[in-house]
């Protein structure tokens, strides 16, 4: 399946793009889906951390993802 990835902050500078769309098996977790990245992209292992968020709530790494669900990758984030 293809998903869209939106992309902020860092890791839209890590990806070089804001948003871009990956191919999936049918059934993939958030966990694969964040095993692809980290593979695709390692510079984002560098990260404290980040999050991915599926139709706007941080989500498990147990969900499902669907080809239509929007799925966003979160920085870590500081605030003062």
């Amino acid at each position: 399946m293809e998903i869209r990835l939106l992309a902020f902050g860092i890791v839209k500078e890590i990806f070089k793009v804001n948003l871009m769309e990956i191919s999936l098996p049918e059934g993939s977790t958030v966990d694969v889906l964040r095993k692809n990245l980290e593979h695709e992209f390692p510079a984002i292992k560098r990260l404290s951390t980040y999050m991915i968020a599926v139709n706007n709530e941080y989500a498990a790494e147990d969900v499902i993802l669907k080809a239509q669900d929007e799925i966003a990758i979160i920085p870590p984030v500081s605030g003062g």
